[in-house]
């Protein structure tokens, strides 16, 4: 499987790939609305739009919500309707293609992607009014924007692109001139298909190889290196979580794993990967993508929850150092109605569902906010291990030290006034006219009605923010009603803003543990007693670095925790082992086993004694060399270019002698490995098997490497030479007949006879002998590469004859011979000639003529005779 941005409970992805709303089926302008007020009132788009323009999906621009784009149903038109004034008008736009998705890009509000339902990227550089193509070919969602920062070209765009014959392509270019000859291919070669991501400062595809998926990431946009995991990892899947802070948070799922991900994470630039969790529960969301129970707590930088699976039970773990350390939830010392809970971990504790819902309409199961970073409101349940039964909610006020029951059953949960008020809503597919307030951060809670009708309700929206006090209801009075909207506004609740004196305090710890990634933070929190309106987030009041402990470290690639708490060597690393990028008279980085956690702020202490220091390179002699085809193939086409790439594990690659033999009498020299980066090109005029060798030399030592390239042609037909007919125990030879003669490497499957297995063979004849008599069908298949053709043939078997086409010798009377006559050649009859023709023009077309022919005749006993015939015909007048 290829590399996915996996959707883990909060949306990673740094530009959404679309704001879009998709409109409940298809609307007519005479029931689609807008408010522009926040639901106060709504206006009908006939006028506007037009009455007889149907809609599919309402798009609004990211970084200027003025800008606004409707789809119309491409079953009826391809066209654009656009309003630069928030929906006040719009001008129409036809298409001559059909939109599948819109890209925006992140800071140019007027520049978008679009790809269409035939698989083609197009670009506008005026939102929508005029546009481009792009490239043909393109992968769906596999196409990006450039990153500020990283991409040097605002309008850069990223895509993977299928090639004519199949393969994907990593590509970029210029949004408005992405011709062929400006048209770059950062990593060489090929890609698994539907592997391109860009996120961040990083770029990852995979390639798979000898039957092994290898996993590359560019960082900055510099040269590709392979992604490397601890030795003993056999991937098959792999999703990139997150790329925040500069650095990559990836699942893996290990050969031996069916339902559960290992969690790791990466260094600054994405390449050397440590564990950070093991057996992390994994289930498919409704579209069969991949979701893993990992979820993100917004807010607070390094701080996650994870299910994991231990012994067949799932239970929820949290980290405050981005996956260093975790432990157990402890449950709520008492239950909802105020009785002592007996929880004693690690036997019990708190487990949480850490899934979001995939409708933007509603909550999900939990939920938090970076305007509101100590409050997390969750379903779960309290025991063993993690169940789907007997959930209630519970939230956290101190970022996930403590926890407390607030309902016996699952609700939804709105944030609002940067989570000054809590809004529940009860999971039901009963109506309902009740909603619960909390002003406390969930310690107590009040009951409101919001409608005086029972409403079957279908989806909350607060808008635009949580600094708001406005959230809008929809839903229906009954399953035949049209949707019903219901506003509802709770600023008339307080008399004021809040004021400096309404807030205190609040420090983030863990176990009371303040230092958290290398920093004491205190936040501003409204006083529980006080009822004001707070307005804009007030933020974190200050932050104040930590010195440096062992806590603010995790081991190194290559090196394992043990139980005394230190960082040592894994039995498969060897620390003396230098950078293939080393070379003498350079620096590289000698780890201590340890390595800080990215994005930890503190400083002093064992900073320096943990840190890695640079030391000279001393050189080394070439080892783990090899070679290998751009595609991961052992094949090539004849006259085609085949790309071999030389890897090298480690030595001096700046003062390396590399000499390529292809195998076919030329032969090539590079001084070093940097001047091989994009691939050794090579064209081979003949098929056959050739070995490949490359030598690598350098004032240390020496290596070898050798691959067995196999060069083939396309095989376009083939041909089954044999009799028409034979005699019973007489030896018959079959050749398969090959155009072109000479493509390669082949195997022949014969089958013939009453046999069940077929004969395989490396040779194109075989003979064989039929022990009884009748009609028998003879079949050889041919397989070149990828591609199997076959031809079948019927042969007839008669019993031993009697000669009959020549006198026998007076001592052959009355006894069994074989006798083969041929005759000469000889024009065919006039009115036989016609007959043959007539049969002829039934199958063939146009009409043959037949020419001469020449017969063998066999006499199958006495009296009577069979003669074979080849005839010669004319094809429109041209001897064939």
């Amino acid at each position: 499987k290829p590399i996915d941005s996996v959707r883990i409970n909060k949306l990673l992805t740094k530009v959404p790939r679309s704001n879009v709303l998709p409109t409940p089926g298809c609307l007519t302008p005479e029931k689609a609305t807008e408010s522009t007020d926040y639901g106060t009132t709504y206006e009908k788009l006939n006028d506007k739009v037009g009455l007889k323009t149907i809609l599919s999906y309402l798009y609004v621009c990211p970084t200027n919500k003025r800008k606004i784009m409707l789809l119309t149903d491409p079953e009826i038109e391809s066209s654009l309707l656009i309003s630069s004034d928030e929906g006040a008008t719009y001008q129409k736009y036809r298409l001559n293609f059909y939109i599948q998705s819109l890209l925006f890009h992140p800071k140019q509000e007027d520049w978008i992607l679009a790809y269409s339902q035939d698989q083609k990227l197009y670009s506008s550089a005026e939102f929508g009014r005029r546009w481009q193509l792009i490239q043909e070919g393109v992968v769906p969602n596999r196409f990006y924007w450039s990153v500020m920062g990283s991409n040097k070209e605002p309008d850069l765009v990223h895509l993977e692109a299928r090639t004519v014959d199949g393969h994907s392509q990593y590509l970029t270019c210029r949004m408005q001139n992405c011709t062929e000859a400006n048209r770059n291919k950062p990593f060489p070669g090929y890609i698994d298909p539907d592997s391109l991501i860009v996120q961040d400062d990083y770029v990852f595809v995979q390639l798979t190889s000898g039957g092994r998926p290898h996993y590359y990431v560019s960082y900055r946009r510099n040269a590709f290196a392979q992604m490397k995991l601890p030795k003993y990892a056999l991937p098959k899947d792999m999703h990139v979580i997150s790329t925040d802070e500069n650095q990559v948070f990836a699942a893996v799922q290990e050969w031996n794993q069916n339902d559960t991900y290992n969690l790791y994470i990466s260094d600054t630039r994405g390449v050397y990967f440590t564990l950070a969790l093991e057996n992390v529960q994994s289930s498919r969301g409704p579209e069969g993508n991949i979701m893993i129970d990992l979820y993100e707590v917004a807010g607070i930088k390094g701080m996650f929850l994870a299910n994991k699976k231990i012994d067949n039970q799932v239970k929820t773990f949290i980290t405050y150092n981005k996956g260093r350390d975790w432990r157990l939830l402890q449950a709520p010392d008492t239950d909802l109605r105020g009785d002592p809970v007996h929880c004693l971990l690690p036997y019990c504790s708190l487990h949480l569902h850490l899934k979001v819902s995939e409708n933007p309409y509603t909550s999900g199961i939990i939920a938090s906010r970076d305007t509101a970073p100590s409050i997390i409101v969750a379903s779960g349940n309290i025991g063993s291990e993690l169940s789907d039964s007997d959930i209630s909610m519970f939230v956290s006020s101190d970022a996930g030290n403590t926890w407390r029951q607030i309902f016996e059953e699952e609700h939804s949960v709105l944030y609002l006034d940067q989570g000054g008020v809590l809004v529940a809503m009860k999971h039901t597919s009963l109506p309902i006219r009740h909603l619960w307030l909390s002003f406390d951060e969930g310690r107590s809670w009040s009951k409101y009605s919001f409608t005086s009708i029972p409403l079957f309700v279908d989806g909350v929206l607060g808008e635009p923010g949580e600094e708001t006090l406005i959230m809008t209801v929809f839903g229906h009075f009954s399953h035949r009603s049209e949707w019903q909207l219901v506003k509802v506004d709770y600023k008339s609740i307080f008399d004021r803003r809040c004021a400096e004196e309404d807030y205190r305090p609040w420090q983030l710890h863990s176990q009371g543990e303040a230092c958290i990634m290398g920093a004491k933070r205190i936040y501003k929190k409204r006083k529980s007693e006080r009822k004001c309106m707070q307005g804009k987030y007030a933020g974190a009041m200050e932050s104040e670095p930590c010195v440096c402990t062992e806590a603010d470290f995790d081991c190194d690639y290559g090196y394992e925790r043990h139980s005394n708490g230190q960082c040592l060597p894994a039995f498969w690393f060897n620390p003396s082992s230098l950078s293939k990028d080393c070379s003498l008279g350079q620096s590289y980085l000698n780890s201590t086993g340890y390595r800080k956690v990215v994005s930890n702020n503190c400083t002093d202490g064992v900073r320096e004694q943990y840190t890695a220091k640079p030391q000279k390179c001393p050189g080394k002699a070439p080892r783990g060399l090899r070679i290998v085809t751009a595609d991961g193939k052992l094949t090539a086409e004849q006259g085609h270019n085949v790309t071999l790439m030389v890897q090298l594990e480690e030595g001096d690659v700046q003062r390396t002698l590399i000499q390529v033999d292809f195998g076919d009498g030329i032969a090539v020299s590079y001084v070093n490995l940097s001047s091989m980066e994009d691939g050794i090109k090579h064209v081979y005029h003949n098929v056959g098997i050739f070995r490949v060798t490359v030598q690598v030399d350098n004032s240390l030592g020496s290596d070898s490497a050798v691959l067995y390239l196999h060069v083939t042609c396309p095989l376009e037909h083939v041909h089954l030479s044999l009799p028409f007919v034979t005699t019973k125990n007489k030896e018959v030879n079959a050749t398969a007949v090959l155009w072109p003669s000479q493509v390669g490497t082949l195997t022949y499957v014969w089958w013939y006879g009453n046999n069940t297995e077929p004969l395989i063979t490396l040779e194109g004849s075989i003979s064989f002998r039929f022990t009884s008599e009748g009609m028998n069908t003879i079949t050889v298949q041919v397989s070149a590469g990828n591609a199997i053709l076959q031809d079948t043939k019927t042969i007839a078997v008669y019993g031993e004859c009697l000669c009959a086409c020549t006198p026998c010798r007076p001592q052959a009377q009355g006894r069994q011979c074989n006798c083969w006559q041929p005759e000469a050649a000889r024009p065919l009859p006039r009115e036989q000639r016609v007959v043959v023709e007539k049969e002829l023009s039934r199958v063939w077309s146009p009409p043959l003529r037949v020419m001469w022919f020449t017969c063998t005749v066999m006499a199958t006993r006495p009296g009577e005779h069979l003669s074979v015939c080849v005839l010669k015909v004319a094809l429109l007048h041209s001897l064939t």
